[in-house]
C-alpha cells in the first residue's frame, strides 16, 4: 500500500517524514519530495519562542537537556558515592604499613581505589591504566544497554582511577 502526500490536494507518493509538532518526533506526516523540501525550508524549531527561551534551550542542549550539578556542591553525587565507598570497614592502617614504598605513600583513599579497580596495591601506573580501560569497556552503559548497576560500578571505577591518578601524578 502506497502512502499519499499529506500536503493539501497533493496526489504524489509520500515517502518522507515530517513532524506534526516540534517536540514529538513520533507523530509525523508523510510528504512527497517537493513538499518535504518546502517544509524543511520553512521549518523553524524556535518559532514562537522569545530570545530568553531560545538561549535557555541552547544552554540546556549542551547537557542533552538533563539536570546538572556543580562538582563543588556538598551534596554532589560523586562525592557522596566516593565517601560511602571509602567508609567500608577494612583494617586500613595495616594495609598502609604493608604497602608503603620509597616513592609513594598510599593513604586510605588510595588503598580503597586499588581494591575497587581489582589491582594489587603499588601496581605500576601503566598497568593501572590498562586495567581501567578494560573495566570501562566491560561496564560502559552503551555496552550494557543502560544497566544502572553497571553504570554505578563504572562511576566507582572512574572515581578510584581519578584518586590514583592524583597520587601517581609526577611520581611514577
Amino acid at each position: 500500500m502506497k502512502n499519499i502526500c499529506d500536503w493539501n490536494n497533493c496526489k504524489e507518493l509520500g515517502e518522507y517524514k515530517a513532524p506534526k509538532e516540534k517536540d514529538n518526533s513520533k507523530d509525523y506526516r508523510l510528504l512527497c519530495i517537493k513538499h518535504i523540501k518546502e517544509f524543511n525550508k520553512n521549518w523553524n524549531y524556535f518559532s514562537g519562542m522569545n530570545e530568553d527561551e531560545i538561549l535557555n534551550f541552547l544552554k540546556s542542549d549542551m547537557t542533552w537537556h538533563k539536570p546538572t550539578q556543580s562538582f563543588t556542591s556538598s551534596d554532589n553525587f560523586f562525592k557522596v558515592l566516593w565517601k560511602n565507598a571509602l567508609n567500608e570497614k577494612i583494617d586500613i592502617n595495616q594495609k598502609i604499613d604493608e604497602y608503603k614504598t620509597n616513592k609513594l605513600n598510599f593513604d586510605h583513599n588510595d588503598i580503597k581505589s586499588f581494591e575497587v579497580l581489582g589491582v594489587p596495591v603499588g601496581l605500576k601506573w601503566a598497568k593501572i591504566k590498562i586495567k581501567f580501560k578494560k573495566l570501562v569497556k566491560i561496564f560502559h552503559p552503551d555496552i550494557n544497554a543502560g544497566d544502572k548497576n553497571n553504570e554505578e560500578k563504572l562511576k566507582l571505577i572512574t572515581l578510584a582511577y581519578t584518586q590514583l591518578k592524583k597520587t601517581y601524578r609526577g611520581k611514577n
